[in-house]
């Protein structure tokens, strides 16, 4: 009886201890890359052309900021997508086309270029599409290549 009851208390302690704590790498990737914003970025933008993805957007936040007479480092926004992986995700929840298509950002980081993108599993996430669901798998990898490709030394 001593031992159910132990191993009861083991139960009830290890159910009360709080999950760990999502942390920005969760849900943010980031990258350092060794060329400026705009090499990264052209270099980026090539990358997701060379994978047969749609470049919609590049913004430059940068150029946003100096013409209202404030100050950014050098910070551009990649908007990018392809059709095949997108629909399958809408088709689960329309609302996905809030968040579709992927954004990669690039900054400088104190002289340091750095480049980030959300982690697809947190985006699917958020609207009840599973991790595993091979679509979001496959986007991961889709940034992961093009942000790498962009990140490459010559």
């Amino acid at each position: 009886m001593r031992t159910l009851v132990l191993i009861g208390i083991g139960i009830l302690l290890a159910a009360c201890q709080p999950l760990a704590p999502k942390t920005a790498n969760d849900e943010l990737i980031t990258r350092t890359s060794p060329h400026s914003v705009a090499e990264t970025m052209d270099r980026l933008e090539a990358a997701v052309t060379a994978k047969g993805a749609k470049v919609f957007a590049r913004i430059n936040h940068g150029a946003g900021a100096q013409s209202i007479g404030e100050v950014l480092t050098a910070e551009e926004v990649l908007i990018f997508g392809n059709p095949e992986l997108g629909t399958p995700l809408m088709q689960i929840d329309p609302r996905m086309g809030l968040d579709l298509p992927v954004k990669i950002l690039v900054w400088d980081d104190n002289g340091q270029t750095r480049i980030v993108f959300l982690n697809p599993a947190k985006l699917g996430a958020w609207y009840g599409i599973e991790a595993t669901n091979p679509v979001l798998i496959k986007m991961r990898g889709v940034l992961e290549t093009v942000s790498k490709e962009a990140s490459r030394e010559d």
